[in-house]
Order: structure tokens, then C-alpha cells, then sequence
């Protein structure tokens, strides 16, 4: 990355595992005891990945899964609920926002992400995994909006924003108001699993489509989905030109000229993402 400031790269990362190769990071959450809940820091570690990794050139696809029998199964009650019962509404606000932060980040960054969902993914576990561009559902898994069986707005973290854009106003009010179970089938019949798998054939499928992307023209993919989250708010003729824009400078790009090359080359493009 050309323009870097003094501050380098966090070395390592806490409260979850986190791990580089051939271009594909993958968070892995790693509390299996507690089905991979929640803490404050899981949080703020995860927002705050989510600012270094546009800066990274080593990055190009992030997978999202969670270690043992869960993906995520939410805030955790006893380390995070409990505490928040106590702080004042300066406190809650701020803690709300961070949350918030973590969709909005995911939304944003423009590189592609996986959610690879093992099993349970409630609450804002739900909301990380409907926060990717891509899920791969393992057959055991499912998803559960909780947040109004607990006494809160299913409107959370931004996910009411996020979900009817997904899968449409009425569906959207039925999971976030009732909070119901969604099973991995149910799931894709709504459109919110990109594929569903044996629960033993999910860690080779996302290492295949993470393979896909991380080969891939990163620079159309990182374009392609910064226009997919900024298009929801604009009018057509707003999108038409801004897709104007974006398609002219891509047209001068070294991978649109890789393309070319490789067309009339008769081999496959060498990718650099430039």
C-alpha cells in the first residue's frame, strides 16, 4: 500500500485467531466453549480489522467462521449483557455504535467476504454472517435474529437496514420480529445461503470459492461491491452514472488490459489487481 501512516499493522489479534495465506485471510472465532459468543473485545477487535485490511496488499478475500460446533451465537449473556445492565446511557451508546460499526465496516470494506457457517449463528453472530457478500451454509447450520425475544428492537447493528434488502420487507419483518430459527434449507429457499453443504464438505467448498476470489480481478471485485452497498440509496440516474464512472476508469486498468492479452493469447489472465 502506498500511502501508509507511521502506526503498522496489528501484529496480532487477541480475541480471535486470524490468519494470512495466498490472499485469503480468515477471523476464525474462537471461544467453542461458549459457542464462539461474544465478548466486548471480540467486537472491537473485529471493527477494528475491518479498518486495516482495505490497507493490506497480502488481503484480497476475508473468510468468517467460528471453531467447534458453532459460528456465532451472539453477545455473550454473563460478559456482556450483565455488564451492560450497569452503564449508563453514554456507556450504551457507545457500545451500540461499535456493534453497529462491525456491519458497517463489512458492508464497506471493499473486499469480499465469507461467512463459512458451522452451525449456530444467533444474535449478532446472525448479523456477522448476513453482513457478507457470500454464505456457505453447512447443513447443520442455521441463523436466529434474537434481539426482540430479549426484550430489545430486532432492529440492530443495522441488519434492519440490511435484511429487507436481502431477502425483501416481508420476510424480513416475520425473522426479525418473531426471531424465529432458520435452518440452513430454509435459508436457501429465502436466498440468504449461497450454497449449503455436508457438514463436513464446508471447509474445502469455502476454501474453493475463497480460492475463486482471492485469484481473481480484485480491484473489479472490490469496485463491483462498493457499487452493490452504495446503489441501494441512489436514484437510477445516480447509478447509471456512477456505474458510468466506475466502468471508464476500470477500462484502463492493467487487469481490463490483462483480459485482452490473455483473450487473444489464448490463456487465462494473471490477475494483479491493478
Amino acid at each position: 500500500m502506498t500511502f501508509r501512516s507511521s502506526a503498522g499493522f496489528t501484529a496480532a489479534w487477541r480475541h480471535f485467531d486470524f490468519a494470512v495465506s495466498e490472499g485469503v485471510a480468515t477471523v476464525t472465532f474462537a471461544r467453542p466453549d461458549r459457542l464462539n459468543a461474544l465478548t466486548f473485545d471480540v467486537y472491537a477487535d473485529l471493527r477494528d480489522l475491518l479498518a486495516e485490511l482495505p490497507e493490506r496488499d497480502d488481503v484480497r478475500v476475508l473468510v468468517v467462521t467460528g471453531r467447534g460446533r458453532g459460528f456465532c451465537s451472539g453477545g455473550d449473556v454473563h460478559e456482556i449483557i450483565a455488564e451492560l445492565l450497569a452503564m449508563d446511557t453514554r456507556g450504551l451508546l457507545e457500545f451500540t455504535r461499535m456493534t453497529g460499526a462491525v456491519l458497517q465496516r463489512m458492508r464497506e470494506v471493499p473486499i469480499p467476504i465469507i461467512a463459512a457457517v458451522n452451525g449456530v449463528a444467533a444474535g449478532a453472530g446472525a448479523v456477522i454472517a448476513l453482513g457478507a457478500d457470500l454464505r456457505v451454509l453447512a447443513r447443520s447450520a442455521s441463523l436466529q435474529l434474537l434481539f426482540a425475544r430479549v426484550g430489545l428492537a430486532g432492529a440492530d447493528m443495522g441488519i434492519a437496514y440490511l435484511l429487507p434488502r436481502l431477502i425483501g420487507l416481508a420476510r424480513a419483518t416475520e425473522l426479525l420480529l418473531l426471531g424465529d430459527r432458520v435452518d440452513a434449507q430454509r435459508a436457501a429457499e429465502y436466498g440468504l445461503a449461497t450454497r449449503v453443504v455436508d457438514d463436513d464438505a464446508l471447509p474445502e467448498a469455502t476454501a474453493e470459492l475463497a480460492r475463486r476470489l482471492a485469484d481473481g480481478p480484485a480491484l473489479a471485485y472490490g469496485v463491483t461491491k462498493s457499487l452493490l452497498t452504495r446503489e441501494q440509496d441512489m436514484s437510477l440516474s445516480a447509478a447509471v452514472e456512477t456505474e458510468a464512472l466506475a466502468q471508464a476508469l476500470l477500462m484502463t486498468t492493467a487487469d481490463h488490459a490483462e483480459f485482452y492479452a490473455a483473450f487473444t493469447g489464448k490463456r487465462e489472465p494473471r490477475w494483479q489487481g491493478r
